[in-house]
């Protein structure tokens, strides 16, 4: 059996190649990953091609501006800029959203207003090309939502969905897929978003290198799902790689 990553960040660990062998070796088969920043797009876009050879899980990048990782206007442009010269070679756009629980970000309406206009401006690049989302949101999962639909962009996840149950019904119903993290096997939030959620519309994910996570782990994610969900694991396994080749063209 294989397995797929729908979502790690490999530009903060010490040794990406190793990781990615070492998920090759437990039958990880893709893994998409996302940049947060210039500097962490720049680096997967190098790490794509050291990683090109068969002994390796295949290598499928999204690029994108995260709202904790937004610093000066001329930056975001260059992100911006990035994210165009490559859209037709990257899977998804991401990871982009509103963040609002930041100690910097809670109480100034400024920087709340940064980060909207820098998630707008990259919704509009995923509909202008036609890509999938992968969307972050605390502390605004209404205005997330809403800014998404509006966008018109139709192939999106909501990675690792923590926010209310009535929020999660509508982004359901907007036809967005939601991911869930090993944090399944501890987390009440993340157990209660597996449970609601309909399989197909669910995607595994590690969210690499949180709590130390690896692309491995991804087993630890569907062990988790498949115990809550009370189905077979290979059953499980079966639609959640069905979802991530659908909504990322895998």
């Amino acid at each position: 059996m294989k397995i797929i990553d729908t979502h790690a960040h490999l530009y903060d660990l010490k040794d990406p190649e190793a990781a990615l062998l070492e998920a090759g070796e437990a039958d990880v088969s893709d893994v998409v990953v996302l940049g947060v920043d210039l500097a962490s797009n720049e680096k997967h876009l190098e790490l794509e091609i050291k990683t090109a050879a068969s002994r390796y899980p295949r290598f499928h990048l999204a690029l994108g501006l995260h709202p904790g990782n937004i610093t000066t206007p001329q930056e975001t442009q260059m992100c911006l800029d990035l994210i165009r010269t490559y859209a037709t070679k990257i899977v998804a756009i991401g990871e982009i959203g509103l963040d609002y629980h930041y100690k910097w970000v809670v109480n100034d309406e400024k920087k709340k207003q940064e980060q909207r206009d820098v998630f707008r401006r990259q919704l509009m690049l995923a509909k202008e090309f036609g890509l999938p989302t992968v969307v972050h949101a605390r502390s605004a999962f209404r205005e997330a939502l809403d800014m998404t639909i509006a966008s018109g962009v139709k192939k999106v996840n909501f990675h690792w969905y923590t926010g209310p149950v009535d929020i999660l019904k509508e982004t359901l119903d907007a036809g967005f897929m939601v991911s869930v993290s090993p944090a399944l096997e501890y987390s009440p939030e993340a157990q209660a978003v597996a449970r609601y959620a309909p399989l197909d519309r669910l995607l595994i994910e590690t969210d690499t290198p949180v709590r130390g996570w690896t692309p491995k782990d991804v087993w630890r994610t569907l062990d988790a799902l498949a115990l809550i969900k009370g189905m077979p694991r290979e059953d499980v396994l079966d639609a959640v790689n069905l979802n991530a080749r659908n909504l990322f063209g895998l």
